[in-house]
């Protein structure tokens, strides 16, 4: 296994990311490829009480491509109360819902002009929920090809494509829907720390495998 591993910036990313995120010395995140649509870069799917619930974090439109590190949100709808809403209605019921929502709430009334900064300060907050120091660096220029010393994830881990990940074992956990529409993996990590709360390090561990 190489020590080293560079992500893209994620919106509440998926357990797959953090299990990842955990499980290397070295990380980095790319701070400047050009924005991907309909990605975790801004986007991140929960288990609403219909199933599997898409958020997206707008942003600003541009007339050409632009740098992940140059992508401003837009706040002309109130996408953030909506975000909490839909976030509150699927998991107040969760076992662990009290115990972490004041962490996250904050996310949803402060206003951040660029995502990578939005997202890098949630991850940071998501990280202290979970009882981990993992320091990651942001890249400083474009490399699409790194050398194999570096396990490269930005463009694998993604909401619509399979691309297939040997080291990725979901680990089945309670859902509060579970019993309606049977165990969504790979979600949020917010569906796994809401749900299992201290138990959610073990098990982004035992889905990270060799």
């Amino acid at each position: 296994m190489n020590t080293k591993i560079i992500l893209s910036t994620a919106y509440l990313a998926p357990v797959q990311y953090y299990s990842k995120l955990i499980s290397y010395d070295e990380i980095w995140v790319e701070a400047h490829e050009n924005f991907i649509k309909q990605t975790y870069r801004n986007r991140c799917t929960i288990y609403g009480a219909n199933g599997a619930l898409s958020l997206s974090v707008p942003i600003k439109k541009t007339a050409a491509k632009i740098k992940i590190n140059e992508v401003y949100i837009d706040y002309a709808t109130n996408w953030q109360k909506l975000h909490w809403k839909s976030i509150e209605s699927a998991y107040r019921s969760s076992p662990f819902f009290e115990f972490y929502a004041d962490e996250l709430f904050p996310f949803y009334k402060r206003k951040y002009d660029l995502l990578i900064d939005y997202n890098h300060e949630l991850q940071n907050t998501i990280l202290s929920i979970l009882n981990v120091d993992v320091l990651f660096k942001e890249t400083t220029d474009f490399n699409l090809n790194y050398n194999r010393e570096y396990d490269d994830f930005r463009y694998s881990i993604h909401p619509k494509k399979d691309l297939g990940d040997s080291n990725f074992h979901p680990i089945e956990y309670i859902q509060v829907f579970k019993p309606k529409y049977g165990f969504i993996q790979n979600l949020s990590i917010i569906d796994l720390i809401f749900n299992s709360g201290n138990d959610a390090l073990s098990v982004l561990r035992k889905s990270f495998q060799i």
